[in-house]
C-alpha cells in the first residue's frame, strides 16, 4: 500500500536533515553527517511536487543538501567524486527561476567547487572558481539588505580565497581577503567566522616567517571558539605545530600533533585532515631523528593522500621518506636500508641498480626495506623532482634536488652535484628557513669537496646570519632557544672545518658564533601577561592537588593530564609575548682575554664523536684533543646518578661507602680524560668553563684536579663576558627565603641573615610565591632554600616548592629586574635540558637568560643537612669579602661528593 505524505512536510524534514547533517559535519561527526544527508536526499527523491510554491522550496532544499553531500563525499571518495556531484547540483540550479535565489545558490555551489579544487592541489583553478562564487554572492548581497545570512557566504569565500593565496605566496592578496573577512564577520556578529579568519591570518603570518604573530593569532582564535562554547578546530593544533617546527621546536610540535591524532583517528572515514596531521608528525619525527616513526607516518599519509588524489600532498609525503633515507644514507656505509615508499609513489616498482632485501616483492610502504646505494637514491630523488608539476610544486622539486646534491657530493660525483645545484632556484623571502639552510649547506659541502674551505665558511656564515634574522623576531625563551635546530648541520660543518685546520683562535670564534645564541640577547622590558599568570596559578594548584592525592593514596592520572594540558597552554602563551631581547655582538677573543685577567677559559666542543677544548690563558690560545665525547658523557651521567643516590642525609654507612667509591671512580674517569690534560695549560688559575652536551651535568668541584679551585660555568664566552662586565647595583637588597619541609634549614635562614645587616627574610607562611617574586625583583642577592624539581621534558616548569605551591622558571624568567646573584639551595636546579646548538634551558639557565649575572645551584640531589652546611660556609666566606666563585669553591672542598654545586654565569660580584 502506497503511503501519501504531505509534500510540504517532507520538504521541512529534508531541511531538518540538512541542518542536522551540517551540524554533525561542523562537530567532526562525519558518519552521522553523511547518514543524515543521505536520508534527506532519499526523502527529497521520493516526491515530485507539482504545486509551484512547494516545488520551489523542494528544489532549493535538494540543491543545498546535494551540495553539502558532494563536499562531504569528497572527503572519502576524493575530489573527483565531489566535483561530479556538484555538476549535478548545477543542473538543478538551472531550474531555479528567481535570479537572486539562483545567484545565492550558485555562489554556494561554486564555493564548494573551489574548495574541492584547492584540496586537490589545483590552487589556481580553485581561486578562479572562488572569484566567480564571490561575484554571485556580492550580487545577491547588493540586491538585498546586509543581513548576516547574506554576509556569511562572502566571509566564507574570502576566507577560502585568502587561504589559497597564502598557499601560493601571494601575501598582499591573501591579507586583503582575510582582513576583509575578519572585518565583515566582526561587523555582522559572525564571531565564529571572525575566529576562522584570525586563524587563517595566523597561517599567513607563519608563511612570511613571523612565528610569534602566528602563535598569537592561533591563541586568540582558540579563545574566541571557547568563548562561544564551540569545539576548537582540530587543525588549529596542526597549524600550531607547524609554527613550532618553523621555530625549531620539533619535539613540542610532535607532542602537539600526538594530541590531535587520536581525535582524527576516531573518525576513520575522514582521510584528508588525518593525512595532513600524519604528514607533519612525520616531519617532526624526522627533525628529532626518530626515523622509524617518520617513515611510518609518511607512509600512512602517502597512502591516504594518493587515495584522495592530491598531487601536492603525495609529493610532500614522498619528500619526507626521501629525507629520512638521505639522512640514513649520509650517515651509513655505501649501501643502506631504504624504504619502498618513494619508488612506489613514483609508480616505477624498482629503480635501475637496486637490489632487493629478503622478502622479494617491492610492494607498498611498510614492507621490507630495500638495500640501495647513494647513487640509486640520488637518481630516485632526481626522477621524483623531474616528475613534479611546475611551478606549482617548484619548492618540493628544489628540496628533492638538494637531497640529490648532498648524496652526489658524498659519493664524490662533484660535477653532477654542481649541475644539479645550478638548477635549484634561488631562495626568496617566503622560502622556509629550513630550505634556505639546506641550500647553504649544499653550497658549503660542495665547496669543501672542491677544497675551497674559505668559500664553505662564507656560505655557513651567510646561513647563520639568515638564521639570526629569524631568531631576532622570536618571542619567549623556548622559541628563541629552539631556532638553533635549523642551523645544526651548518654549525657542525663549521666546527669540523675549523678544527681540521687546527687553529684554536678560529675555532674559538666559530664556537661563539654557532652555539648558545640565546645568551647573546639582552632581555627587553617585560610586559604583564595576566592570562599566562592565570595558567601558572592553575598549574600550581594542580601540582598541590597531585601531591595531596598521592599522600592520600588516590589516583592522579586525571590530575596529571589536566596539569600537562595547562602547561602546554602556558608555554603557548609564552611563545608569543613579543621579541625576547636585543642581540649583543659575539664576544671577540681580545675582549675575553682582557676580561679574564689571571683566569683561564676552557671552551669544550664535540666534532665527529671527538671531544676537544679551546684553552685561553693570557694571550695564548691552545687546542686540546680529549678523546671520545661519548665516553666522557657516559661518565658524567654515571657520576650524576651516583651523587643522586648518595644525597640522603642518613644513609647506612656501608651503602654510603659503596656509593661514594663509585662516584669517586666516575669523577676520576672524567678528571683523567677531560681535566688532567688541561692542567699543564692552565696552571693553578681560576677557571671559566663553557661545556658542551653531557658535560653540562658535571659538578666540576667534585673532580680531583679541581678541588678548591674557583670555577664558573657559562653557556658561551659571550654570555660570560656580559655577566662578568655587569655593574653591581649599589642599593640592591639581599633576600633570604625558605620553603616548607626543610628541617635542616629551619635555623639556616636566620643564621645566614646574620651575615647581611639589611636582609629581607621570608620564611614560614610569609614565603609565598607572590611575596618571593616581589622580593626577587630588583634584588642584588637572593638565596632560596627550598625543595626543587627539574623537569627535563618541560624545562621552564622546573620549580621551587614554596609554602603556597611551586614557583616556576616561567615566572622568574618574566621578572622585570631579576636578582643579580641567585643562590638556589635546591636539588638539581642547575640542570638544563640541552637543545641543539648547546642551548641550555632550565630554572637556572632561565634566570641567566633573563638577566641574572650569577646563579649558584646544585647539579644533583643534595641532602638537607649537607645543603644547609654548604650554604652556611658559602655565605660566611662571601660576607668576609670573598668573590662568589672563591667562596663556593671553599665550601664545596669540605665535602665535594655531598656538595655538588656549580657557579653559573659570572663568579665575581
Amino acid at each position: 500500500m502506497t503511503v501519501i505524505r504531505d509534500e510540504a512536510v517532507v520538504v521541512r524534514e529534508v531541511r531538518e536533515l540538512h541542518r542536522s547533517g551540517v551540524d554533525a559535519s561542523c562537530a567532526g561527526q562525519h558518519r552521522e553527517a553523511v547518514r543524515d544527508l543521505r536520508r534527506g536526499l532519499s526523502l527529497a527523491d521520493a516526491i515530485n511536487p507539482a504545486d509551484p510554491g512547494i516545488r520551489a522550496d523542494w528544489l532549493v532544499a535538494r540543491i543545498r543538501l546535494s551540495s553539502t553531500l558532494a563536499a562531504l563525499t569528497a572527503e572519502t571518495a576524493g575530489p573527483a567524486a565531489g566535483l561530479a556531484g556538484l555538476d549535478e547540483v548545477r543542473r538543478l540550479i538551472d531550474q531555479v527561476t528567481d535570479p537572486l535565489l539562483s545567484a545565492e545558490l550558485c555562489g554556494s555551489v561554486e564555493h564548494n567547487r573551489g574548495l574541492l579544487l584547492l584540496n586537490a592541489g589545483r590552487t589556481e583553478e580553485g581561486i578562479a572558481v572562488l572569484d566567480g562564487a564571490l561575484d554571485h554572492e556580492e550580487r545577491r548581497l547588493a540586491a538585498g539588505t546586509p543581513e548576516p545570512r547574506l554576509v556569511e557566504p562572502i566571509v566564507k569565500t574570502l576566507w577560502s580565497r585568502g587561504t589559497a593565496h597564502t598557499k601560493l605566496g601571494s601575501v598582499a592578496q591573501a591579507r586583503q581577503d582575510l582582513t576583509r573577512a575578519e572585518s565583515l564577520a566582526t561587523e555582522h556578529g559572525l564571531t565564529s567566522r571572525a575566529a576562522d579568519a584570525s586563524h587563517a591570518l595566523g597561517r599567513l603570518d607563519l608563511r612570511v616567517g613571523d612565528v610569534p604573530a602566528a602563535l598569537r593569532r592561533y591563541e586568540s582564535s582558540e579563545r574566541a571558539y571557547r568563548a562561544q562554547d564551540l569545539d576548537v578546530p582540530v587543525l588549529l593544533g596542526l597549524h600550531r605545530a607547524q609554527a613550532l617546527m618553523a621555530a625549531g621546536l620539533a619535539d613540542e610540535a610532535g607532542n602537539q600533533l600526538d594530541t590531535v591524532l587520536p581525535a582524527l583517528r576516531a573518525e576513520e572515514s575522514i582521510t584528508r585532515d588525518l593525512a595532513d596531521v600524519e604528514l607533519y608528525r612525520a616531519v617532526a619525527a624526522y627533525m628529532t631523528g626518530e626515523f622509524d616513526l617518520a617513515r611510518a607516518m609518511a607512509a600512512s599519509a602517502w597512502q591516504r593522500m594518493r587515495r584522495w588524489g592530491c598531487e601536492t600532498c603525495v609529493a610532500n609525503a614522498t619528500l619526507v621518506a626521501l629525507r629520512v633515507d638521505t639522512a640514513v644514507a649520509l650517515a651509513a656505509d655505501e649501501t643502506f636500508e631504504g624504504e619502498a615508499l618513494v619508488g612506489e609513489a613514483l609508480g616505477d616498482g624498482t629503480c635501475e641498480g637496486e637490489s632487493r632485501s629478503e622478502g622479494g616483492d617491492a610492494g607498498g610502504a611498510g614492507e621490507a626495506p630495500w638495500v640501495v646505494s647513494r647513487r640509486v637514491l640520488a637518481r630516485r630523488a632526481l626522477d621524483f623532482a623531474d616528475g613534479l608539476a611546475l611551478p606549482r610544486l617548484a619548492e618540493q622539486a628544489a628540496l628533492a634536488r638538494m637531497l640529490a646534491v648532498r648524496l652526489e657530493i658524498r659519493r664524490g660525483a662533484l660535477d653532477a652535484a654542481e649541475r644539479i645545484l645550478a638548477g635549484v632556484p634561488r631562495t626568496g623571502r617566503l622560502t622556509p628557513i629550513e630550505h634556505r639552510m639546506l641550500r647553504r649547506l649544499c653550497r658549503a659541502e660542495l665547496a669543501v669537496a672542491r677544497g675551497r674551505t674559505a668559500a664553505a665558511l662564507a656560505e655557513i656564515r651567510a646561513g647563520l646570519t639568515d638564521l639570526d634574522h629569524v631568531r631576532d623576531r622570536m618571542g619567549g625563551l623556548e622559541l628563541l632557544s629552539g631556532t638553533a635546530l635549523h642551523g645544526r648541520d651548518l654549525s657542525d660543518l663549521a666546527v669540523h672545518l675549523v678544527l681540521s685546520g687546527g687553529n684554536p683562535r678560529r675555532l674559538f670564534a666559530w664556537l661563539e658564533r654557532t652555539r648558545a645564541q640565546t645568551y647573546r640577547y639582552e632581555p627587553l622590558t617585560r610586559f604583564d601577561n595576566p592570562e599566562l599568570a592565570e595558567r601558572i596559578a592553575e598549574i600550581r594548584t594542580l601540582t598541590q592537588s597531585i601531591h595531596q592525592a598521592k599522600h592520600e593514596g588516590h589516583p592522579t592520572t586525571a590530575l596529571r593530564a589536566r596539569r600537562a594540558e595547562r602547561m602546554r597552554e602556558a608555554n603557548r602563551l609564552g611563545w608569543h609575548t613579543g621579541r625576547w631581547g636585543r642581540s649583543r655582538p659575539v664576544a671577540a677573543l681580545a675582549e675575553v682575554m682582557a676580561q679574564l685577567g689571571d683566569r683561564a677559559l676552557v671552551s669544550f666542543a664535540c666534532s665527529e664523536a671527538g671531544l676537544v677544548a679551546v684553552v685561553v690563558v693570557g694571550s695564548e690560545v691552545r687546542l686540546a684533543r680529549l678523546g671520545s665525547a661519548d665516553r666522557a658523557g657516559e661518565a658524567a651521567r654515571m657520576l650524576n646518578a651516583d651523587l643522586n643516590a648518595l644525597a640522603p642525609d642518613h644513609l647506612p654507612r656501608q651503602l654510603s661507602d659503596v656509593l661514594a667509591a663509585s662516584a669517586r671512580k666516575q669523577a676520576e674517569l672524567i678528571n683523567e680524560q677531560v681535566v688532567r690534560p688541561l692542567v699543564e695549560l692552565v696552571g693553578d688559575r681560576d677557571l671559566v668553563i663553557v661545556p658542551t652536551g653531557a658535560l653540562y651535568a658535571v659538578p666540576w668541584g667534585v673532580l680531583p684536579s679541581l678541588h678548591g679551585r674557583p670555577t664558573v660555568v657559562a653557556p658561551s664566552a659571550t654570555a660570560w663576558l656580559a655577566a662578568d662586565r655587569a655593574v653591581r647595583r649599589p642599593d640592591g637588597r639581599t633576600v633570604l627565603a625558605r620553603g616548607p619541609d626543610l628541617p635542616a634549614a629551619v635555623g639556616e635562614i636566620d643564621k645566614l641573615g646574620a651575615n647581611y645587616a639589611t636582609a629581607t627574610l621570608l620564611s614560614d607562611d610569609r614565603a609565598t610565591v607572590a611575596a618571593v617574586l616581589d622580593a626577587l625583583d630588583g634584588a642584588e642577592i637572593a638565596h632560596l632554600a627550598a625543595h626543587g624539581v627539574h623537569e627535563p621534558e618541560n624545562a621552564l616548569f622546573s620549580r621551587l616548592e614554596l609554602v603556597d605551591g611551586p614557583l616556576y622558571a616561567h615566572e622568574v624568567a618574566g621578572l622585570a629586574n631579576p636578582p643579580r646573584q641567585v643562590v638556589l639551595a635546591s636539588c638539581e636546579l642547575a640542570l638544563s635540558r640541552i637543545r641543539p646548538g648547546d642551548e641550555p634551558l632550565g630554572f637556572a639557565s632561565a634566570l641567566l637568560a633573563s638577566g641574572s649575572h650569577m646563579v649558584v645551584a646544585p647539579l644533583s640531589r643534595v641532602g638537607d643537612q649537607a645543603c644547609a652546611a654548604a650554604m652556611d660556609d658559602y655565605h660566611r666566606h662571601l660576607a668576609a669579602g670573598a668573590e662568589p666563585a672563591v667562596a663556593l669553591a671553599d665550601a664545596i672542598a669540605v665535602d665535594p661528593l655531598r656538595r655538588p654545586f656549580v657557579c653559573l654565569g659570572s663568579g665575581r660580584r
